[in-house]
């Protein structure tokens, strides 16, 4: 058996904690990326997130858990704006990505996607080679040279973990990857409009534990470069991927901070009880 096809051992959430100790980064020192406050957020007249007050760090992964219908994936999605494609949704509140209001009446939602871009839950190769998947994005921005958009490839199928495995092929259809290969061919497509922000939601729950693996390890090599917002229901993942965490229940942020605290410290006894498998 390949280092590769080996499962990946079960491991605590506290385990994963003690071994984010030594890795995590000091978000008290980064700067702030993203800052959402009194986010409220409504699908015609039921409310899914409530006044929602956080702050994402810059470069750093942050983690939103919670059970499932508690609102993360639809406070996640408010970050590009993807939420104004669902009939009778609105939000009050504000976003800030560095500084500036993406809900203003002048921001321009292609170029915001383009800076806050997305990975979903299952993996959406498009019917197209590839090297077309990975370049779909700088093509459709008008970038023509073949040269300019082999190097894009490139660059982004390294970043994503995926260039050795594929370069000898990128002219075949990207339908025949793996589900692990194809997740981090969306990854890869999602670098190549070179956004700041990188929106994952649930990237690996589709996955085998040795895909998860590499998953993870692309998450964590990726915030060297970008800011990550994760949403996971695995919080043995949430607590080896992320810097920060954030709690969401029935549609609020319960608690929010560093980690290593919000694992095994937290201030708040929701919290404590969704930790410790009291619910959820």
């Amino acid at each position: 058996m390949s280092e590769l096809e080996k499962p990946m051992p079960e491991i605590s959430v506290a385990d994963a904690v003690r071994d984010r100790v030594h890795q995590t980064a000091n978000i008290s020192t980064s700067g702030i990326k993203v800052k959402a406050t009194k986010l409220s957020v409504y699908y015609s007249d039921k409310q899914a997130v409530n006044e929602v007050t956080i702050d994402i760090p810059e470069r750093c992964v942050t983690a939103l858990i919670g059970p499932s219908g508690c609102g993360k994936s639809t406070f996640l999605r408010c970050l590009n704006r993807m939420n104004d494609m669902i009939d009778g949704a609105r939000i009050e509140g504000e976003i800030l990505l560095d500084g500036e209001d993406i809900y203003s009446s002048k921001t321009d939602v292609v170029q915001l996607r383009k800076r806050v871009g997305m990975v979903f839950q299952k993996s959406v190769p498009f019917p197209k080679t590839i090297f077309e998947n990975v370049v779909y994005g700088p093509r459709v921005a008008g970038v023509r040279n073949r040269n300019r958009l082999m190097e894009i490839a490139e660059s982004c199928l390294t970043r994503a973990a995926l260039w050795d495995e594929v370069h000898d092929r990128l002219d075949d259809s990207a339908l025949q990857l793996s589900g692990g290969q194809q997740q981090r061919l969306c990854i890869a497509r999602a670098l190549a409009t070179n956004p700041d922000v990188l929106l994952m939601d649930e990237p690996a729950s589709a996955l085998d534990p040795a895909s998860t693996a590499r998953i993870e390890d692309l998450i964590f090599e990726l915030k060297e470069r970008y800011t990550i917002v994760i949403v996971t229901h695995n919080m043995q993942q949430a607590a080896r991927v992320s810097d920060k965490t954030a709690f969401f229940f029935q549609g609020e942020l319960i608690e929010a901070g560093p980690t290593t605290d919000v694992f095994t410290k937290p201030k708040q006894k929701r919290t404590e009880d969704y930790i410790t498998g009291r619910f959820g």
